[in-house]
């Protein structure tokens, strides 16, 4: 099967002394490649602050220009959310197609959501980018994305009608139809998180920039401690290979159990319009007991990642919940692995032994309320030995006159329903 051909863009950045230019653009081609583009060139520009107008200076719009008209390659992405005139000022100074950070990011996400959660969030996000938006070309052809994406919110509207045909009341009444149906969603997966609450089973969430191996690093672990039937996550090495949340359930041989989450990656200047409707999304990572914070350890860039990372988890609300941090790809480095140091681990999602370390960290964190105890339990209460042995770490079993005796490592909560049969000393 042959790939489809890259579209040719010129990549264009305004320098104005940010510490962080130089790998805001190597993200922006990064994002480029993800959206099935290729950069033909890269631009840079040093101001001191933006143009109002043009957000770049004159002489750098008819370079633009120039560039457009001489080598045909007719999209150009900048990288920054620029305001509507913006956009529309520079079409018109350069004769191409204007697409911001943002918008590129929107696009990205509505060609690989799969899941209609996943599509609703990110036609919510379109919606509201375009509303102050009515009035540019760059807007019309995120609708006619939207529209033909199979996203569901926009009916099919006759050839000769045109974004700016389209009122900002229908617009916001497409916003108020997906809200409801989000509304309906998120009540759903939130009933479900209530019942694997009420089941006790503890929960672990990856979390971190995309790409940096989350659900790499998932897959092993649901190989090795997965139920049969767990699927594995889909893995691709580009940006944003995959925007649902996917929850497996993880025994291990001790017969602890917890749910591991694979939440979608961050990336700078993730848009507001989709950190508001990715909220729902990311609950799994408000709720859990644990964040696993996976780093791309052989990015040279890993520091700013992790920054980004912490601020979109604030930004969701998320701040109260233990984290450990996996510098992960280790294997692509010079540095030796598996190795840890407090909740620190620098590993490989394809070693054995660091899939094992990270096992041992995450049971350190989520079961430190397990406690050890003797039973002595009737035989005719020959069910509560069954469920121990499903659901707790039987270390010794004995069979006494009185019944089954057994050294039970097992979960607070469980311990209090069978106290009865505790031996006291």
């Amino acid at each position: 099967m042959e790939e489809t051909p890259r579209t040719p863009v010129i990549t264009i950045g305004l320098n104005a002394g940010q510490a962080t230019f130089n790998y805001s653009m190597t993200e922006l081609r990064n994002l480029v490649e993800a959206n099935n583009m290729t950069v033909a060139e890269e631009i840079q520009q040093s101001l001191t602050k933006p143009n109002p107008g043009t957000y770049f200076g004159t002489g750098k719009v008819e370079e633009l220009a120039t560039i457009v008209a001489d080598d045909g390659v007719d999209i150009i992405v900048v990288n920054d959310e620029l305001t509507p005139s913006q956009i529309r000022n520079l079409e018109n100074g350069t004769k191409a197609r204007i697409i911001d950070r943002t918008g590129l990011i929107l696009e990205i996400f509505a060609n690989r959501a799969q899941s209609r959660e996943a599509k609703l969030q990110v036609q919510l996000a379109m919606l509201q980018y375009q509303l102050p938006r009515l009035h540019t070309s760059a807007s019309q052809r995120l609708d006619q994305q939207t529209g033909s994406g199979g996203g569901g919110g926009f009916t099919n509207r006759g050839s000769g009608e045109s974004q700016t045909e389209m009122s900002r009341r229908t617009i916001q009444r497409s916003i108020n139809h997906v809200n409801h149906e989000l509304k309906e969603i998120t009540q759903a997966a939130a009933t479900q998180r209530q019942q694997r609450e009420r089941n006790q089973l503890p929960s672990v969430a990856l979390v971190g920039y995309t790409n940096a191996g989350k659900s790499t690093l998932m897959n092993a672990l649901v190989r090795e401690f997965g139920k049969s039937e767990d699927k594995q996550v889909f893995v691709k090495d580009m940006l944003f290979a995959t925007l649902d949340t996917s929850v497996r359930q993880l025994v291990f041989p001790d017969q602890k159990k917890m749910l591991l989450s694979d939440t979608v990656g961050f990336v700078s200047q993730l848009p507001t319009q989709l950190v508001k409707a990715f909220r729902s999304t990311l609950a799994e990572a408000a709720s859990a007991d644990l964040l696993v914070q996976v780093v791309d350890y052989a990015d040279p860039n890993r520091e700013s990642m992790m920054a980004t990372t912490e601020k979109t988890l604030e930004e969701i609300g998320v701040t109260d919940v233990p984290m450990i941090t996996v510098f992960n790809k280790a294997d692509l480095t010079e540095a030796s692995y598996p190795s840890r140091v407090g909740d620190q681990l620098i590993l490989s999602a394809k070693d054995p032994d660091s899939v094992a370390m990270l096992v041992k960290a995450m049971k350190e964190k989520v079961f430190h309320n397990y406690v050890t105890a003797d039973f002595l339990v009737p035989f005719s209460d020959g069910e509560i030995v069954s469920y121990l042995n499903e659901n707790a770490h039987v270390l010794t079993t004995s069979y006494e006159a009185e019944g089954t005796a057994l050294k039970v490592e097992l979960q607070q909560a469980d311990f209090d329903r069978f106290k009865k049969f505790v031996v006291t000393e």
